[in-house]
Formats: C-alpha cells, structure tokens, sequence
C-alpha cells in the first residue's frame, strides 16, 4: 500500500458495482523461470546471476531449455480447507518460528514491480517497461488512470489486459490500495470500517470487482487491507464490522479460486501479523483467506525481524511486497535507504516455498518510476547473490546508502 511519512506512530495510509456471475474457478499455469537464490555466492558487476548446477531459466543466463508460454505463477499454498493450518503460534516477540531455519534455499523468487509506482506512465507503456527489464510479473492497482475498477466497458478492457500479460510473458496481482477510486474526496474511503453500511458495501463490492478481474486474468492473489477505524468507532465494533464486510468477499474468492491476501497496514485496524490471526479466528479460517506480506511494514512495526516475519507467516503467505524503511516510520524508501538486510529476507522466501510474485512498492515515486523499477530489479538480483555480513549486520549492496 501506499507509504506516507509520520514518526513515532504509524502513518494511516489506505485505499467495487455491476455484479456478474461468479465464473468458474480459474486454473494456474505453470510457475514462470525465475532466478535461483544464491546467498553463498560473490556479487556480480552487473544484474546477471551466477548459475547454479544445473542452470535455472533466467533471464541473464542462458535457458537450458525453452521458457513455458504462460504468466501465471503456482500459488505458494493451495487454499483448499484441508491445507488450512488450524493451529499456528502468532508472531511475537517471543515466539520462536516453527518454520526450518533458513539454510539451503530451493525455490526460484519471481520479481514484480507495482503500477501505482508507475502512475505517470500509460498502462501499456508501464507493462512493456518491465517486460524490457526482465521482471516477471507486475502488481497491477485497480485505479482509474490504468484498470478502471468501475468502467463500462471493464470486461472488455479485461480481456485485452490479459492478451497483452500473455504477450509480454508477466504473471500479474491485483492490488486494491488506489487512493481515490471510490470518493474523490476522502483518501481510501470508504473503507470496510465504516459506519454506513451502504459505504462498506461499496468498498466490499470493489473487491468483489477485483476478485473478478483476477479470475479473468489469472492472477495470483488479490490484495486487499481492512482500513482505518473511523473517528467515534471504537476498537470492538470495528472487530466486528470487519470479517462481516468481508463475507461476500471470500464468498466471490471461493467461487473464483482466487486467495484473497489482506495486508497488515500501519496505522490500520488490522496492522500486524497478530491482527491477520486476530480476524482468521473471528471467521473460523476460511479457506481463500490468506496473508500480504509488507516487507517494510515488518521493519517499521513488527517485534520480529522481516526475515522471522517470512517465517512465520508462512503458511498463510498469497503475496509479498517490498521496499525498504526504518523502524517506527512509515515510509516507503528505495530499496537500499532504510534499515532492511535483504538478502535473508530472500533467502527466507525461497526457503517458504514462497512462489507468487515479491512485488516492489514504491507509491510516491512516480515521477521517476522507470528509473526505480530499474534500480529495484538490479538491487535485488545482486542481494540473491551476497552473503549476509555478521560484521555489520547489515549487507551492502551497490547503490544503497550504506
């Protein structure tokens, strides 16, 4: 979500109506070629990775074999009702992580770049930018300069997007968090904590809408995220306007098959990785819901570090976004100028088993948004090559501020 600038608390920062019948579950293709993780190996001068034995399709190395047609990543868990953990520790500070200590990662990490950092750019020219880059996959915000959520004619432009995803070869998320879609006036309103039933049924039924757009794109996850609890509501009622606003939400991700990934927001009813249990316990764990993950967010508010964050949320992980931050400020920075050591938070990753897209999220840079998408893509393809340095506790990657 979108990044705003406030110290000591968390910034507040937040963002649908024809009704079509539910389609069909969608099926998800094959898993895109990825790059390898390698934390043991030297960095490289330039964004090409040192290969493994034998080579992963990548696009810096030369394929062992030809790439599969289809954008789609393999969701990292299914979300049938059996998969379903029914017991997990909550992430505390105390609490020790129950997934296996990060040693020999295996799986490939696919790397996206979110549209609403590329808000200057024309839908087509924003995705034929990262095609060219070489990212995998684009996080992809409903929002009326690129997929107007509430257009006329918003099967049909669909429908196009997909053609084009499948051209250009990128798997796609779709993101909720556009500031202004629903009230010209009033920053992510309405939100599903609102007083007025008739505003939360608006946000639910964007939802629906991106539910819909996903199943016809083959997207991954939608995002989504609770809200802010509005002035005069207190705690308890929020709790309980939450998961009923949210009802017919996982009832179109059902009968889609799409996982709906809510996502620990700063300043938020639901801001950590306890909330997200919080309300998973208060719907009796429905199957679709599952877990954003803000790498930053994890920085700026967690008691555990990103990487144990990796861990233990696991399980429920649909979709990871990144950026860097500091501790106890809500700001989205370029990889590189906060506090995060990357290279566990990877390694963390691949050795989840995370396979949807890790999605770079930088809201406010806009104005340069070709110029960071390159730099983010570099940045974190030469922080899967370096080890973590135990001197500093920090790695240092070419072009942080380290």
């Amino acid at each position: 979500m979108n990044g705003g600038r406030r110290r000591g608390r968390p910034d507040a920062d937040a963002a649908a109506d024809a009704a079509r019948s539910p389609r069909p579950p969608h099926t998800p293709r094959p898993p895109l070629p990825s790059r390898s993780l390698q934390p043991s190996s030297p960095p490289l001068p330039s964004r090409s990775l040192q290969p493994s034995s034998p080579p992963l399709p990548s696009r810096s190395l030369q394929p062992s074999s030809p790439p599969p047609p289809s954008r789609s990543l393999q969701p990292s868990r299914s979300f049938t009702a059996s998969s379903q953990p029914s017991e997990s520790p909550q992430p505390t500070a105390s609490t020790t992580p129950t997934t296996p200590t990060v040693t020999s990662p295996t799986t490939p990490l696919s790397f996206g770049y979110g549209t609403n950092g590329l808000a200057d750019l024309r839908l087509d020219d924003a995705l034929a930018l990262l095609a060219d880059l070489g990212y995998d996959g684009v996080g992809l915000t409903l929002d009326h300069m690129h997929l107007d959520p509430l257009a006329p004619d918003l099967a049909a432009r669909t429908r196009r997007l997909a053609r084009r995803l499948d051209e250009l070869g990128l798997s796609v998320t779709v993101e909720t968090g556009a500031r202004y879609v629903l009230d010209a006036r009033r920053k992510h309103g309405p939100t599903l904590l609102d007083p007025d039933p008739d505003d939360r049924a608006r946000r639910a039924d964007l939802l629906v809408r991106a539910v819909r757009v996903a199943a016809d794109l083959g997207a991954h996850a939608v995002h989504c995220f609770s809200g802010v609890t509005p002035p005069g509501t207190d705690e308890d009622t929020a709790w309980k306007r939450l998961p009923d606003a949210l009802a017919p939400v996982l009832d179109a991700a059902t009968a889609a098959g799409v996982p709906l990934a809510i996502e620990p927001e700063p300043g938020h009813l639901l801001a950590t990785l306890a909330d997200f249990h919080r309300l998973r316990a208060a719907l009796d764990s429905p199957a679709p819901l599952g877990l954003t993950l803000d790498i930053g967010h994890c920085q700026c508010l967690e008691p555990l570090p990103p990487a144990d964050c990796v861990r233990a949320a696991a399980p429920w992980l649909r979709h990871v976004q990144i950026e860097d931050m500091r501790r106890g400020v809500h700001e989205h920075l370029p990889l590189g100028e906060g506090e995060i050591d990357f290279p566990p938070v990877l390694a963390a990753l691949a050795a989840v088993d995370y396979r949807g897209l890790t999605v770079v999220e930088l809201p406010r840079h806009s104005h340069a948004g070709p110029h960071f998408a390159e730099r983010s893509l570099s940045f974190l393809e030469q922080a899967l090559t370096l080890r973590h340095d135990d001197t500093s506790g920090r790695t240092a990657l070419p072009g942080s501020s380290s």
